[in-house]
């Protein structure tokens, strides 16, 4: 999973739309940087973690956000436990009403500022809860169990072809980061 993240933002250009979707095992751990607010790095949990280990969300920044150049638009879909914060992007958009109302939040420590960000990209992740949430599976959407979160997004893209943003959110009560 590591490669395939070096992968995916290697040699990207100005215009280049990238995409990553990840339905999975979560976790959170105590984070040893002191970057996060509420003391937790959040984490991705592939196959081969057991062994490998957990990608944390800072690991996950520093690979497929703050390389992104001006002109490179990341859309990422995160649905796991856990999964607020775990792009560590510098802001949230949380969805608060099925009006699409929204509240921003700032996400991260003063010192943790000058190293989050893009190199001039844009980074837009739709999580499946909060940070101290954790996230629900099921089969009624596939006969398969799957993530919820995954299983609505598949859906409402599927019902209304070139849905904007703005309209897939609102069937689903998710996380927009910016």
């Amino acid at each position: 999973m590591r490669s395939a993240m070096k992968w995916l933002v290697q040699d990207c250009q100005p215009g280049d739309s990238l995409f990553f979707h990840y339905s999975g095992h979560g976790l959170r751990q105590k984070d040893y940087n002191l970057d996060e607010i509420d003391g937790f790095d959040e984490a991705i949990c592939p196959i081969d973690f057991e062994t490998e280990g957990p990608i944390i969300d800072d690991e996950i920044n520093a690979t497929i956000v703050r390389t992104l150049p001006r002109g490179v638009k990341l859309h990422a879909v995160i649905d796991t436990c856990f999964s607020g914060t775990v792009l560590d992007l510098l802001f949230m958009y949380r969805i608060i009403s099925r009006e699409g109302h929204y509240q921003r939040e700032y996400q991260r420590s003063p010192a943790a500022v000058r190293k989050k960000g893009t190199s001039g990209g844009i980074a837009i992740s739709f999580s499946a809860c909060d940070d101290h949430q954790t996230s629900a599976s099921a089969s009624a959407f596939t006969g398969k169990v799957t993530g919820v979160m995954t299983s609505s997004f598949i859906q409402a893209v599927q019902n209304e072809p070139g849905s904007t943003y703005g309209r897939c959110l609102m069937p689903c009560t998710i996380l927009f980061h910016l």
